[in-house]
């Protein structure tokens, strides 16, 4: 049975494979941050924040932080050779004009239709959705990477959000430690899934109707 560290890195790394070399890519905070640790070196892709950088490169090591040097989440960054700066305004002007290729996020609850429910967890103080808004409505292609269920097993993946929604009919991919889904014409439809677990399993953990695809393949773990 693979550890949670390792199911994380397993979901980042099938997250991965939807990036190809020369896209403009966003990263949420938590599982998401780990995407790049899977990219071939040879892929050489942008990675976007909204804070106002297109073209950070790997966490720095301990001690080689540049305290001016962040990405959106507040976390220290490094930039790659062709890097720029630019004001939060600007960086924001890219999402809305469509210029994020591929934006992958965290997500507490996803519908069946692809609406996306991230930024209000119950019973906690959020500052705000961030430009998690304009990520969901504009990035060309939107992948959700989250736990199947919460952490009292109530499953994420619904007939309907029960969370304030950020966006409708957004999502196009859902990467969760179990299996993963497309999105397609609004119906969820099962792709892939894990070899530690089943389609039976998945069926318990999901709530709402999906069909499978007639190509289902199963991800070694």
């Amino acid at each position: 049975m693979a550890s949670e560290l390792d199911i994380r890195n397993l979901m980042a790394k099938r997250a991965a494979r939807e990036i190809v070399g020369g896209m403009v890519v966003n990263l949420g905070i938590g599982i998401p941050s780990l995407v790049p640790n899977h990219l071939p070196e040879t892929t050489k892709v942008m990675f976007h924040a909204e804070n106002g950088i297109l073209g950070m490169g790997p966490s720095p090591g301990s001690g080689l932080e540049d305290g001016n040097l962040c990405n959106a989440g507040g976390y220290p960054v490094t930039i790659v050779p062709g890097a720029s700066y630019c004001d939060s305004v600007t960086a924001f002007g890219m999402i809305r004009r469509g210029r994020i290729d591929v934006s992958i996020l965290g997500s507490l609850q996803v519908s069946r239709q692809g609406d996306l429910a991230n930024w209000i967890i119950p019973g906690k103080k959020v500052p705000g959705m961030g430009g998690a808004m304009d990520l969901a409505s504009k990035a060309k292609k939107l992948i959700v990477l989250m736990s199947h269920t919460d952490k009292k097993g109530n499953p994420k993946i619904l007939e309907q959000c029960t969370l304030p929604l950020t966006a409708t009919r957004c999502v196009d991919m859902i990467i969760t430690d179990q299996a993963v889904f497309e999105i397609k014409n609004c119906e969820l439809v099962l792709m892939e899934y894990f070899s530690t677990t089943s389609v039976s399993r998945i069926t318990a953990l999901t709530a709402c109707r999906f069909s499978v695809s007639e190509d289902l393949k199963v991800i070694e773990v």
